[in-house]
């Protein structure tokens, strides 16, 4: 039989006798429960970044304002469709991830890095900060093999499989957004077994006829989530994000955090969000300027106390990035 349950004005109809009824009621409950919880969560720490930005805004800034109110004032039925990304797992990791000993890489005659050297722990989140154009994309590629040092090696494991997430978003507008994700193929391969590829493009918050959306009416941030389920299909157990919050919402910029914390592998994440990385990095790779890379272990605050404390006076002092010249 059927039985049509009223909760708070909607009607919501279940197949199955009572016992069954109550079973998946007590799951749903569960849901919204840890939907609001997250939701909460989400509600502090923006009204945190809210408190601690500076009141002549940008843009972006304001656009960030914006969907925190939008938020705050969500319903109960919105809040129920509240996404969670989901990363798949890859191999275990063996205890050698990635190293660099003694790197150094020019750029023409300027010497973007000298005797760059980190060890990246298992399970290890590393946030990469610096000014545009100090070496952190070139970072990327000689870790995925696109560059070579000019002098010192970077060591890979032989256990890592590796996802670079760079900031190429180019998509297929003409695509829906499971043909974009899947190439078309009801089964995809996630690292090393089969699933339905509807299931898993709903477990980057695209279900039911959502999917069939073509990818050139999406906002930046479902372009993003899209380039992010694409890249992340192979199951890797390191990941290599290129600014990944660019153009996400703040529901998606929490379910990227989760979704990193829950990760069991590594991640190796260049971002100008210094509030996203207090809540996901476990170290710091600081690219300060005069060809200088400092890894620091802890979280982007921890690091900016440490680096006061070495700078001095000249921490906060406004300069212009320098880099050393190329001696042959």
């Amino acid at each position: 039989g059927w039985i049509l349950e009223l909760d708070r004005g909607h009607g919501i109809p279940w197949k199955g006798n009572y016992s069954s009824w109550l079973e998946q009621k007590q799951e749903r409950l569960r849901r919204e429960e840890k939907s609001e919880s997250a939701r909460q969560k989400t509600l502090q720490r923006e009204l945190e970044w809210i408190r601690m930005s500076p009141k002549g805004r940008h843009a972006k800034s304001q656009a960030r304002i914006n969907a925190y109110e939008k938020l705050l004032n969500q319903t109960g039925q919105q809040r129920e469709k509240e996404l969670e990304l989901y990363i798949p797992p890859g191999p275990r990791l063996g205890d050698v991830v990635i190293e660099a000993d003694g790197v150094a890489k020019a750029y023409g005659e300027r010497l973007l890095v000298e005797n760059m050297c980190f060890r990246l722990p298992p399970g290890g989140i590393v946030g990469v900060i610096g000014p545009n154009g100090a070496g952190k994309t070139t970072l990327f590629r000689m870790i995925t093999g696109q560059q070579t040092p000019d002098n010192g090696a970077i060591r890979i494991g032989d256990t890592v499989k590796l996802a670079y997430v760079d900031q190429d978003r180019a998509l297929d507008g003409k695509r829906s957004i499971w043909e974009e994700i899947t190439d078309g193929n009801e089964q995809i391969e996630l690292g090393d077994r089969l699933v339905n590829s509807r299931a898993y493009v709903a477990r980057f918050n695209f279900s039911g006829a959502e999917q069939q959306k073509k990818v050139g009416a999406l906002s930046g941030g479902q372009r993003n989530r899209v380039h992010l389920a694409k890249m992340l299909r192979q199951g890797a157990n390191v990941l290599l994000l290129d600014e990944p919050t660019n153009d996400l919402d703040v529901n998606t910029l929490r379910a990227l955090e989760e979704a990193l914390d829950h990760f069991g592998g590594c991640a190796v994440v260049i971002s100008h969000d210094r509030w996203f990385l207090d809540r996901i990095a476990t170290h710091i790779l600081a690219f300060e300027g005069d060809s200088q890379v400092h890894f620091f272990n802890g979280n982007w605050s921890e690091y900016d106390q440490d680096r006061k404390r070495r700078l001095g006076d000249d921490a906060d002092r406004p300069h212009r990035i320098k880099y050393r010249q190329l001696t042959r």
